[in-house]
């Protein structure tokens, strides 16, 4: 690169595990954020952005193990999320220690309206404040990322003080966040273009951009500031995050990807250079998407850019021939390009444990014993039901058995009755946590409602069903069926995932594992997600 501010391609930022983990429901455990960090990592970002150390010990824990296991020499740099405050940044330090490659990412508000009403400091206060914590998160590590929270309201002038004020602390990374998704492209790359102009030594810092699709902008926002001299793209796999969610990381890819030609000149590069744009490899966007969806459990929209269910597909007559004739009639990439068509058949019923564990690792997934030995039953049982076993089976499979919550309650049965003639009846039997076996049963509108009436007999938890969906893994009568459902409690979500091919047991399974989160919750006496508290209302 010919200097930091100018590196020769465009660093991807992933902040899924942080502010994609602040969405409503989309709380992931210790292990479900390491399964997602490693897959990250073979996707080919350049940063992860891990969580907020500071705000609760199980965050700290998430930083730290995948600091320790991700941040290899030859992996990404690990980022922990901080506050311009000593303890913050301490807990940031700390977390992200085991990593080869560590990054703090401090931040303070500069928005007039920012500091007076939440943290009743004036631009003195705030300018002090910016250059002495700076300085000590360059205690910790040489990789420092500073934030200046809604840039896009800021008094430009102010900000570019703060900014220059930040780098001469230390700053490596200058990070201008679009907090709550004001801005439009133009205005966001004239801000950009701004702070090139006016920041003396912007040179020594690359400029990095986040921020939120509230007008649904953020992608073009972002591209528009790749134009205009970012460099660095802080996004998430899907676009979830707090409120309409973040910029998506496939549509910023596969954006540069598909129109290399047209952002090459912005790189200083030839129009018909063939060089990717970013490190990410392409082909593993897909299965990226569905471990996320279904680890949050976070549905994507069937017409969603990219990997959305109907991405690739064309109902129209006219476009069916134009596609069976040349798909670039009506395709700009292929389906191949983001892994979508790596469904092949790989193992059967008669395929043993040493060629399942084999096929786990090339997807990814490396389980211990006790998992692979879960994993390997459910597959044979699979291979038993099905035809075929794809690799898609398989990790709707996997993903299912590694995410489940604390099994205080345990499905030992469930049976429906239903038709057009009768009324639906579902009877359960589950296990508590105290080891007793009840039965109850209930009706309903039909088997599922049935069922969830049922289990509510049981397990006495009030709750309101607030989200309920069903999507297959793959094509097929036999298709295995993925349910995803949402719980609210007292103004907290709680997400379940689970896969099978009977869709009733998927349902309850998935119902169960929503309500296992939510007793864990009650029985702790703490806020689901302490990024949500008092403690931590001021994240990007």
């Amino acid at each position: 690169m010919s200097n930091l501010s100018q590196p020769d391609r465009i660093l991807i930022f992933d902040t899924t595990l942080r502010d994609g983990e602040q969405s409503p429901g989309a709380t992931l455990n210790v292990d479900e954020k390491l399964t997602i960090a490693r897959q990250l990592a073979r996707l080919g970002v350049d940063i992860i952005e891990a969580g907020f150390p500071f705000a609760s010990p199980g965050d700290f824990e998430a930083v730290q193990k995948i600091a320790d296991q991700v941040g290899t020499e030859d992996g990404p740099v690990i980022c922990g999320l901080a506050r311009a405050t000593k303890q913050d940044i301490e807990a940031a330090g700390n977390a992200i220690a085991p990593a080869a490659k560590g990054r703090i990412h401090t931040f303070i508000a500069t928005s007039d309206i920012h500091m007076q009403y939440k943290l009743r400091k004036n631009r003195e206060e705030v300018l002090a404040i910016t250059k002495e914590m700076v300085a000590y998160a360059k205690t910790f590590t040489d990789d420092v990322e500073f934030s200046p929270e809604d840039a896009g309201r800021s008094d430009p002038a102010f900000m570019h003080q703060v900014l220059e004020a930040a780098i001469a602390a230390g700053a490596t990374t200058v990070n201008i966040p679009d907090t709550v998704g004001y801005l439009t492209p133009s205005e966001f790359g004239t801000m950009i273009r701004g702070i090139r102009d006016n920041v003396p030594n912007i040179d020594q810092a690359i400029i990095s951009v986040h921020g939120h699709n509230d007008l649904g902008l953020a992608v073009a926002n972002f591209l528009e500031a790749v134009k205009n001299g970012a460099r660095q793209l802080e996004c998430t796999i899907n676009g979830i995050g707090e409120r309409a969610g973040n910029a998506a990381l496939e549509e910023l890819v596969m954006a540069m990807h598909v129109r290399r030609s047209y952002y090459n000149p912005f790189l200083g590069r030839p129009v018909e250079s063939d060089a990717p744009l970013t490190h990410i490899n392409t082909q593993e966007i897909y299965q990226t998407s569905r471990l996320v969806s279904n680890l949050t459990g976070m549905f994507v929209q069937p017409n969603k850019a990219i990997v959305g269910a109907n991405a690739f597909a064309h109902e129209s007559g006219i476009h069916q021939d134009g596609v069976l004739k040349n798909k670039l009639t009506y395709e700009i990439m292929d389906a191949e390009s983001i892994g979508l068509n790596k469904n092949q058949i790989v193992l059967g019923k008669h395929s043993g444990r040493n060629a399942f564990r084999s096929r786990l690792k090339e997807l990814g997934h490396d389980l211990g014993d006790q998992d692979l030995n879960r994993a390997f039953v459910r597959f044979k049982d699979l291979a038993d039901k099905k035809k075929t076993v794809t690799d898609w089976d398989i990790l709707a499979l996997v993903n299912d058995e590694t995410q489940q919550a604390p099994e205080h309650f345990h499905l030992e049965l469930v049976q429906v009755s239903c038709g057009d003639h009768s009324c639906p009846t579902a009877t359960v039997t589950l296990r508590t946590p105290e080891g007793q076996e009840l039965t109850d049963a209930a009706t309903g509108t039909g088997p599922v409602d049935a069922v969830y009436k049922a289990v509510n007999r049981v397990v006495n938890i009030p709750n309101e069903l607030i989200e309920f969906s069903v999507q297959s893994v793959t094509a097929g009568i036999d298709a295995m069926g993925e349910v995803t459902i949402r719980v609210r409690h007292e103004n907290q979500v709680f997400s379940g995932h689970a896969a099978n091919t009977d869709i009733v047991v998927a349902s309850t399974q998935a119902y169960l594992n929503a309500l296992n989160r939510l007793y864990t919750t009650l029985q702790s006496g703490q806020a689901l997600h302490p990024q949500r508290d008092e403690l931590a209302t001021a994240t990007l």
